[in-house]
């Protein structure tokens, strides 16, 4: 049930404490992307321009803020700074508002807003380097666990399942392709993805994300089809998809549920 539902939305000072919150933690987002697929560690050194390797100053980190001001450039030298910094700092943004405006302050929100800030980082991994690490998932099937024990521990049996489930049907459809294609049609880290997304949302919402999942996967490479972006033996990362059905089953998949069980 969504905060406006259970009467009416929550204080200003949770949206302000969210909206400060994802922000700080979308820059760290920035951090993981930009080094977890170059194995580099993720707490130091500070951050640094990757163009000239200038220390930033804390008063040029502040999310959104500093890139506006800087104009999208390194004070340093001068070099435009890409735009997926700020648009990752917005999406974490905008999935913290999301999930209190929809799930209001509750542990289901605090699983959904963790959630999506998972995914936002396996989202811009996977397009850039078709890879998804598993020092997101492995440590992410853990924390849904964890989430989803904390409030009853009996919570985390659905939990279990869903994840269990995720990960064997993944594993499934990856071993037989590669046994009927004699390639990979989908790597081990979506199954990975996909266990993530079990531990979070449990049985039976974990369908419901892996449907949402694959719907938007064929729209998706239906479009990149059509329009020449990509031909029919390029690949396509199946990982933003089935994040996206994952955060849109997070938010919205309960009352989808319902709908479609009435």
């Amino acid at each position: 049930m969504s905060a406006v539902a259970s009467g009416g939305l929550p204080p200003l000072v949770a949206w302000s404490f969210v909206v400060a919150l994802a922000a700080v933690l979308g820059s760290f987002l920035n951090v993981c992307i930009s080094r977890l697929p170059k194995r580099e560690s993720i707490v130091s050194p500070p951050s640094y321009c990757p163009r000239c390797q200038t220390p930033i100053r804390y008063y040029d980190n502040i999310p959104l803020v500093s890139f506006v001001l800087l104009r999208g450039r390194c004070r340093a030298c001068r070099e435009p700074i890409s735009w997926r910094y700020p648009l990752v700092e917005a999406l974490a943004i905008g999935v913290g508002v999301l999930a209190l405006w929809q799930l209001g302050p509750t542990w289901e929100g605090l699983r959904a807003f963790v959630l999506g800030l998972a995914l936002i980082a396996v989202t811009f991994i996977d397009f850039e380097t078709k890879e998804i690490p598993d020092r997101i998932t492995l440590p992410g099937i853990a924390a849904g666990l964890v989430l989803n024990a904390v409030p009853d521990l009996r919570g985390v049996v659905p939990a279990l399942h869903g994840c269990l489930l995720a990960c064997g049907i993944f594993y499934v459809i990856a071993w037989v392709s590669f046994k009927v294609t004699g390639q990979e049609a989908m790597g081990f880290g979506d199954v990975n993805l996909a266990g993530l997304l079990g531990a979070f949302l449990g049985w039976p919402l974990v369908l419901v994300a892996v449907f949402l999942g694959v719907f938007a996967g064929g729209l998706g490479g239906l479009a990149l089809l059509i329009s020449g972006a990509k031909g029919r033996k390029d690949e396509v990362p199946f990982g933003p998809y089935l994040a996206l059905g994952g955060l849109l089953a997070a938010l919205w998949g309960r009352p989808l549920l319902g709908w479609y069980l009435g």
